[in-house]
Formats: C-alpha cells, structure tokens, sequence
C-alpha cells in the first residue's frame, strides 16, 4: 500500500506539471488526437473497401483496433518513465541516483514520467471499442466483462514488459536498440487487426515470442463470438496469463542487467 501511495503522489505531481502550460498541452493532445485519428481513419478505409478480413467483419475490426489502442496507450500513459526516460537516464548517469535511494529501481522509473496527453489516444480506441462492440452486436455477460478487464490487465503487464527490453540493452550497450520498437510499436500496429489475416512468420512473432494475440486477441475473439484458432472458450481466460509470464521474465533479465549496471560517469 504504501508503494501505491508513492506512485500515486508522484503522479499527481507529474499531472501538475505537464498543466503548467496549458496551452501547449492541448496543442499536443490534439496532435495526438490526430494521429491516432488517422490510424483508425486506415480502419474505415478498409472496412469500406471491404465486407470483411476472413471471418470479421466492420464490427470485429474496430473492436480489435479499440481494445489494442486502449491498453497500449493506457500503458504508455502511466509508464512512460520506462519506456521514454529510462534510457536517457542511463546515458546522463541519473540511474545513478536512484541506486542511492530505498525504493525499486523499476518503482522509481515507473514514477518517473506520465504522458497525459496520451488520453485523445485513449478516446479514440474507446470509442472504436464502443462502435465495434455495437455493430457486432455483442451480448455481453459477466463472463466477457471479466474477459475484457483480465486481457485489458495482462496485456498492459506484458506492454510494460517490451518496454523493459529497451532498458535492459540499454544498461548493456548505453544507447537504444531501434529494433526493439519492432516489437512495441510495432506490434501495437500489427495487432490492432486479427493475427490471423497475417502470414505465418508475423503470426509466430506475435503469438509466440510478443503474445499480443494471446493476452488480447483471444479474448477479444471470444467476446465476439468467434474463437481465435478455433480454440475452446475457456482459453480466453488461460492465454491472457501469458502477457504475466513474459512480463516475469524480462523483469528478471532487468534485475540481472542491473546487477552488472555500470555508471556511464556523466
């Protein structure tokens, strides 16, 4: 509880800050609005263009690009630090400090940063979630509410956890592996639409070694009603674990490659 209380105070504080400018925050917020707008724009475009990608249909298909767009985005929102100053503070010798102090490493960095501009983002995978779920027609019941909140849950855990791979190569080589946005930003791209209209390599990558499709797209299709990889329901509620497993794992890599963290002597 009182790690809870730290974090929340920092965010609070993060929040005060990034207000400070009123102005410039909306501008940015609206910027985001814009891109994220002209993502979900490609959606519409197909979804006119085309009756439907396999089995799914217009409705299928906002609702995977809704609930990958919520998560992810939710994820950079609160964990920013990670993703976006955690490298730098390696480089500067910040991490440093943070060695000093009697709080996590990843707690702090964790604190570090929040990006509240990534809440138009937000908004528009909301509402695809919203207009794909109507359009589908789904029925909801306890059991798909409690599916949509476990994958919205462990596939921000295993975002989160991508995101700690930058860090660790980071730690090991003090400079960013572009490659590794292949993986987060990338797979945020990819995985907005069924895994399964792809070929077998990307569908490999994002299964297997990224689950995206197992910690959201699994859930999501049994939700709609229509079975990921012809799977019995009950997988909605296993795959989605392994966005915990893969987040357990790159956090021990973490721990190890701060264990032979070297200062940078900035």
């Amino acid at each position: 509880m009182d790690t809870v209380k730290f974090y929340l105070r920092s965010m609070k504080m993060q929040l005060k800050c990034q207000l400070q400018y009123p102005a410039s925050f909306l501008l940015q917020t609206l910027a985001q609005l814009v891109m994220e707008g002209g993502e979900m724009l490609a959606v519409i475009l197909i979804v006119d263009r085309f009756d439907h990608l396999n089995q799914w249909t217009a409705g299928d298909l906002y609702f995977f690009f809704g609930i990958m767009s919520v998560t992810f985005y939710l994820t950079e929102c609160f964990g920013r630090g990670v993703t976006g100053s955690f490298p730098s503070m390696v480089r500067s010798g910040q991490l440093d400090t943070l060695l000093l102090r009697p709080r996590g490493v990843l707690t702090q960095v964790i604190c570090w940063a929040i990006d509240p501009r990534r809440i138009a983002c937000i908004a528009v995978g909301t509402a695809a979630l919203v207009m794909g779920s109507r359009m589908a027609a789904v029925q909801w019941t306890f059991l798909k509410a409690l599916a949509l909140i476990e994958a919205m849950a462990m596939g921000g855990i295993l975002i989160l956890g991508l995101f700690l791979i930058e860090g660790i190569f980071t730690i090991r080589s003090v400079k960013s592996v572009e490659l590794v946005n292949a993986l987060t930003y990338g797979g945020r791209s990819a995985c907005e639409y069924p895994i399964d209209v792809y070929p077998r390599p990307l569908r490999v990558l994002f299964t297997v070694i990224a689950p995206f499709a197992l910690t959201l797209q699994c859930p999501a299709a049994y939700i709609l009603g229509k079975p990921l990889y012809g799977w019995p329901d009950w997988a909605a509620f296993v795959t989605p674990l392994s966005g915990l497993v893969s987040f357990s794992a790159l956090y021990l890599l973490f721990q190890h490659a701060m264990r032979h963290y070297r200062s940078t002597g900035s």
